[in-house]
């Protein structure tokens, strides 16, 4: 099997769990290829396998690998998006973060996923993609986002103002620190932070939520991710934020935005023993109420 792996720099801690995934891959004689950067960070502190190959950017996974393994958090694994893009190749994580929603493998059951893996065990959820379009190209070839799109002030106290439309309807003027449009796999990041509702990855919608609204009666949307999505912005300052999943750039106030559903999907790897709600259950803690015992 070929297995690509990603990861970004971290605290030495976490090197015996990174020494554990490289053992158990070779254990399987897996051929393995490493992302360049992380190989660079990691060649001289854990003892890695003979022939191990690199790569640097998203054309030299095409043909040469059958899963993406992300080691490190949610954030890490955001990463890989710009890494497999409309490639198909199948991405899992081990979570060596803190709550790991997509991150979904503990790092004490790395012997026993890693397995599962190059056996077989496992499926695909297909998750959507949101889809950014600006007339000056805004993230040139890396416009998509995997969790969500995010609008936000930049530079002082003032809210924004931003003009919201569906398919050219309009829809609300948001006054708001900015705007959240976030996919299912998105809605359990910061759009549950700002009081979105959970979406099933399976639903077919986007949610669009505030970030603290002036107007108390201004509630997160759900809406069909078959829309488009357009926004105008007012604000004192001449600039603002706009973020996909962990890139963000500096944007003038004049330039107009809009979202749709990207052409394809990211396959998220689900070993046979997990389900989403599973996940959910162990990552908010839900059930841990005495009465359920």
């Amino acid at each position: 099997m070929r297995i690509a792996i990603y990861g970004r720099d971290f605290n030495d801690s976490v090197l015996p769990f990174v020494q554990e995934v490289f053992d158990a891959l070779a254990a399987h004689q897996t051929e393995i290829s490493v992302y360049l950067k992380f190989y660079n960070f990691i060649k001289n502190k854990v003892v890695l396998p003979e022939n191990i190959i690199t790569f640097s950017n998203h054309k030299e996974l095409l043909n040469q690998t059958e899963v993406l393994l992300s080691l490190g958090g949610d954030g890490t694994l955001l990463d890989t998006l710009s890494l497999v893009r409309d490639s198909q190749i199948p991405v899992i994580g081990i979570n060596f973060g803190r709550l790991g929603f997509l991150a979904s493998i503990n790092k004490n059951e790395i012997k026993n996923a890693i397995a599962a893996l190059v056996k077989g065990e496992y499926s695909l959820d297909k998750r959507s993609i949101l889809n950014l379009e600006s007339q000056n190209d805004l993230f040139t070839d890396e416009n998509f986002a995997l969790n969500d799109i995010t609008i936000h002030r930049r530079d002082n106290s003032a809210m924004m103002i931003i003009h919201a439309y569906m398919n050219g309807e309009f829809v609300n003027s948001y006054w708001a620190d900015g705007l959240i449009i976030a996919t299912p796999t998105g809605s359990t990041a910061y759009s549950l932070s700002c009081g979105g509702p959970i979406i099933l990855p399976s639903a077919q919608n986007f949610v669009i939520t505030p970030i603290a609204p002036h107007n108390l009666n201004v509630r997160p949307i759900i809406v069909p991710d078959n829309v488009e999505l357009t926004f105008e912005i007012e604000a004192r300052s001449t600039k603002f934020l706009l973020s996909c999943d962990s890139r963000t750039e500096t944007v003038d106030r004049s330039v107009k935005i809009t979202i749709n559903k990207a052409k394809f999907n990211v396959n998220l790897v689900r070993l046979n023993n997990e389900s989403y709600l599973t996940t959910l259950r162990n990552k908010l803690l839900w059930g841990i109420d005495t009465r359920n015992y």
